[in-house]
C-alpha cells in the first residue's frame, strides 16, 4: 500500500493506495500503461470533512490520461453508495480537491486492469422468483481474487425484500476496504446503500423498502475465504401505513402528491402540512396536492458540478396544545436536473428511517424559426418553404419558471433525412460556428439564438433538417460553459453545464420545389378542365363542316343549271300548225 502526499503517476497491472489529506489539496494520480485491457477503480472508503459539498471537495475521475478526459464520475461527501468505476481504455485519472477546513482527509483506493470479456462462474445475474439463494463464486471454496459481481434482485410489485446470508466470511478489516459485500436498496449500485459487511459476521440481515434489491461482492488480490451463501425472501408491503406519495418534477414546477388515507395512518390531515414558506397551501380532493413553480414556495436550489438540484421540505407535526405524542415527519422532495434526465426523488423521515421513491421526467426544449432577427413572430408553416442563400433565424427555447438558468446552443447538424444517418454538415460545433454564413447570437436567459443561410445538399435531396445539441446552465456561475462561447475539442475542460439535450426541427425546402410541385399540379388540373371542352368543341365542329357542305351542294346545282340555259337548252315557244 503506497501513501502518496498529493498525486502520483501509476504503471502498475494492480495497486491499493492509503491517502490521507489536508486543506486545500489539489491532487491528482494518473493511472496508464500500454495495456489491451480496461481499469476498475474502487474508492472503498473516504472521508471528507464535515458538512462539506460536492462544489468544495470531491473526487472527479476521468475516463482517460488527463484532466481533460471525459468525467467518468465523482465521489462526495454525500455519496451514497461504494463508487465502482471502470474506463473505456487503459487509462484513467482521478483529482482531489479539498476546501481550506482544518480537518484531516482518509481515502482507500485501489485498482486492477482486466479483460471484461474474462467471466467469472457464478458470478452475478438476475434474481425474479419471491424467493431464492446465491453464493460467491467457488463457494465454499474460497473466492477468486480480483472478482466483482453484481446480483440484481426482483420480485413482485407492492413487496419487499429481506435479504440474509446464512454463511459469511470474508476478509476482515475495520473499515472493509478491501473485500467487501455491499447492499443496496434498489435496482443498481450506485445508490441507496443500506449496508457494507465484512469479516465473519453471524447471519447479515438486510431489508428493502420496495421489489428490487442490489447485492455487490468485490475482492483484491490477498486474503481469499470461503465468501457467503444467501437467502431471499419477499413480503406484501404494508398498505395505507406505506408512504404513499408522488412527486412529479418539471422544467417548469414540483407537483407533490400524498394520500390523505396515508396522513390518516400518521394521525395527521392536510391541516398538518406545510411546505418551506408555509403560505403556500395544498388543493385538497381525494389526495393532497402540492403544485408550485420551481423556484417558489421556500424552494432551495443547490449548484453543483454538472447539476441544479432544487428541494423543498413538507413538514408534517401537531398544531395546538403544549405537548403532543406524535412523530413529526418530514418530507424531503427533491427534482435533480443531471445529464440528460431530471431525476426525482422523496425522502421521508421518520424515527431517523429514511424511506425513497424515484421516478424520471425531462427538462421541456423547443427550437423553432422565425421571420426575422427580432424573434416576435415564428414560422409556423411545415415544410418551411425558402429561397437559396436566403437567411434563416433559429430560436431555441427553454421552458421553465426558473428565471436563473441560461440556455446555450453548443452543437447544431443538418441532414437531409430526419433520423440523421451518415449524411450531416456542421452548422455549429461545441460553440464554434463551422459554416461561414452562421452568426450566433449571445444567450439571453431561456433563449439560444442563431442565424445562417439557406442550402442545399448536392445530391437530390428535397429536404433539410437541424439537430442541435443544448447546453442549460446556472445564470449566477458567470464561469459555467454556456458563457465561454466556442471551445476548441483540445481546449475543453470539465463541462460546468448542467443539463444536456438535443432538439430537431425542419423540413426546409427550396420555394422552387413549391413552384415545381405548384405547376404540376395546375397542369393536371388543366388537363382535366380540358377534356368536357375538347368533348363538345368537336361536336360542333361536325355539325358547322355538315352545314357547309350542304350550302356547297345548292350553290352548285344553281351554277349548273344557269349553265345549261346560256348554252341553247332554253325556253322555245310551240308552233301553230
Amino acid at each position: 500500500v503506497g501513501v502518496p502526499r498529493c498525486g502520483a503517476s501509476l504503471r502498475e497491472l494492480n495497486k491499493a493506495l492509503r491517502i490521507e489529506l489536508n486543506a486545500n489539496a489539489n491532487c491528482v494520480w494518473q493511472i496508464q500503461r500500454n495495456a489491451n485491457q480496461t481499469i476498475r477503480l474502487i474508492f472503498s472508503y473516504f472521508k471528507f470533512a464535515p458538512s462539506s459539498s460536492c462544489k468544495t471537495e470531491s473526487i472527479k475521475i476521468y475516463d482517460g490520461p488527463s484532466t481533460n478526459s471525459p468525467v467518468l464520475g465523482q465521489v462526495c461527501n454525500d455519496t451514497d453508495a461504494v463508487p465502482v468505476l471502470q474506463s473505456s481504455s487503459g487509462s484513467l485519472t482521478f483529482l482531489i480537491t479539498t476546501n481550506s477546513v482544518a480537518f484531516t482527509r482518509n481515502f482507500f483506493v485501489f485498482y486492477y486492469y482486466f479483460s471484461p470479456e474474462t467471466k467469472v462462474e457464478n458470478c452475478g445475474g438476475q434474481l425474479t422468483g419471491p424467493n431464492g439463494t446465491f453464493t460467491s463464486p467457488n463457494y465454499p471454496k474460497p473466492y477468486p481474487e480480483f472478482t466483482y459481481c453484481v446480483w440484481h434482485i426482483r420480485t413482485a410489485k407492492n413487496s419487499k425484500i429481506n435479504l440474509r446470508f446464512q454463511d459469511f466470511f470474508l476478509e476482515l478489516d475495520q473499515n472493509c476496504q478491501f473485500d467487501f459485500t455491499a447492499v443496496y436498496d434498489g435496482p443498481t449500485a450506485n445508490t441507496g446503500l443500506i449496508g457494507k459487511v465484512c469479516g465473519r459476521r453471524a447471519q447479515p440481515t438486510f431489508e428493502s423498502s420496495s421489489n428490487v434489491m442490489t447485492v455487490v461482492l468485490s475482492t483484491d488480490y490477498a486474503n481469499s475465504y470461503r465468501g457467503f451463501s444467501a437467502q431471499y425472501t419477499s413480503a406484501p408491503l404494508p398498505g395505507p401505513v406505506g408512504p404513499n406519495i408522488f412527486l412529479t418534477c418539471s422544467s417548469d414546477s414540483m407537483k407533490i402528491v400524498l394520500s390523505t388515507s396515508y396522513l390518516a395512518s400518521l394521525g395527521y390531515n392536510e391541516t398538518h402540512l406545510q411546505l418551506n414558506d408555509p403560505s403556500c397551501h395544498p388543493v385538497v380532493t381525494n389526495s393532497v396536492i402540492f403544485s408550485f413553480p420551481l423556484a417558489s414556495c421556500g424552494t432551495t436550489k443547490k449548484d453543483e458540478d454538472q447539476s441544479i438540484t432544487y428541494t423543498n421540505i413538507i413538514s408534517l407535526s401537531a398544531t395546538g396544545g403544549i405537548i403532543t405524542r406524535q412523530k413529526s415527519i418530514q418530507i424531503i422532495a427533491k427534482c435533480k436536473m443531471e445529464n440528460n434526465s431530471t431525476v426525482e426523488a422523496i425522502y421521508i423521515t421518520k424515527n431517523n428511517i429514511i424511506q425513497n421513491t424515484t421516478s424520471v421526467g425531462r427538462y421541456n426544449v423547443s427550437i423553432s424559426f422565425y421571420d426575422s432577427d427580432s424573434f416576435s413572430k415564428p414560422v409556423l408553416q411545415s415544410p418551411y418553404y425558402v429561397d437559396l442563400n436566403q437567411t434563416l433565424f433559429a430560436q431555441v427555447s427553454l421552458h421553465s419558471s426558473d428565471p436563473n438558468l441560461l440556455v446555450f446552443v453548443d452543437t447544431c447538424i443538418a441532414s437531409p433525412q430526419p433520423d440523421f444517418g451518415s449524411l450531416t454538415y456542421d452548422l455549429i460545433r461545441s460553440g464554434c460556428n463551422k459554416d461561414d454564413t452562421v452568426v450566433t447570437y449571445p444567450p439571453l436567459e431561456h433563449y439560444g439564438r442563431f442565424k445562417f443561410n439557406a442550402f442545399r445538399f448536392l445530391q437530390s435531396f428535397p429536404s433539410v433538417y437541424l439537430q442541435c445539441d443544448i447546453l442549460i446552465c446556472d445564470s449566477d456561475n458567470t464561469n459555467s460553459r454556456c458563457t465561454k462561447g466556442c471551445i476548441s475539442r483540445q481546449k475543453r475542460a470539465i463541462s460546468s453545464y448542467k443539463w444536456k439535450t438535443n432538439t430537431v426541427v425542419g423540413p426546409i425546402r427550396l420555394k422552387r420545389d413549391l413552384r415545381s410541385a405548384d405547376h404540376s399540379e395546375s397542369l393536371t388540373k388543366a388537363d382535366a378542365e380540358e377534356t368536357p371542352n375538347l368533348q363538345q368543341y368537336s361536336f360542333y365542329t361536325l355539325s358547322f363542316v355538315v352545314l357547309i357542305s350542304n350550302i356547297i351542294i345548292v350553290v352548285a346545282v344553281i351554277l349548273k343549271y344557269h349553265i345549261k340555259c346560256q348554252a341553247g337548252y332554253g325556253y322555245q315557244k310551240i308552233q301553230s300548225s
